[in-house]
């Protein structure tokens, strides 16, 4: 929904051994989607946010790192960090190979180390700082501090929203860390 065009990046994905190349169609490669691996085409617009999958230079650029999509080059994104201490900072995010061995054979990505980020897993929403946050409770939390994790993440409370069908979840609460308002 954001007005900017939309630019495509198409991955260029081999197998690290050649050996395989004959078995393994360089098709079949760019349609995996393993875990910590950005998709083989990668629709982007000016103003999106993203996160950062990889460490690029810790600890301004870490897997984690929120943000703004300002301008798209052929081989570099242009953003602008939305947290942490570099909040504010222009910054590039450059191509870069990346391997994964979560199947029978290794092989490599070379893409921006980057996805959308309009939604985030509570494990990579701990130590980010929002001001505002939903949480999706569908699905309970599945150890105790997890959903403390999920509702700290904003300041106030008039910033939380919490999604829980049913009205209940489960989640071990120690009443005694808890302040009276």
């Amino acid at each position: 929904m954001f007005e900017a065009d939309k630019k495509n990046y198409i991955s260029i994905d081999t197998l690290t051994n050649q050996d395989e190349a004959i078995d393994i169609p360089t098709e079949f490669l760019n349609s995996l989607n393993p875990s910590g691996l950005p998709p083989h085409k990668l629709d982007l617009k000016i103003g999106a946010p993203i996160i950062l999958m990889r460490n690029l230079n810790a600890p301004k650029l870490c897997n984690g790192t929120r943000l703004k999509i300002l301008s798209l080059k052929k081989n570099l994104i242009e953003a602008e960090i939305l947290t942490g201490s570099a909040s504010g900072q222009m910054v590039y995010i450059p191509r870069i190979p990346m391997i994964t061995n979560e199947y029978p054979f290794e092989f490599k990505r070379v893409q921006f180390p980057v996805k959308l980020c309009f939604a985030m897993s509570i494990n990579k929403a701990q130590g980010q700082t929002m001001k505002v946050a939903g949480i999706d409770i569908s699905d309970p939390c599945f150890t105790h501090g997890q959903f403390y994790v999920a509702c700290s993440r904003v300041s106030s409370e008039k910033n939380l929203y919490i999604y829980a069908p049913g009205e209940k979840t489960n989640n071990i609460v120690y009443k005694e860390i808890l302040v009276n308002r």
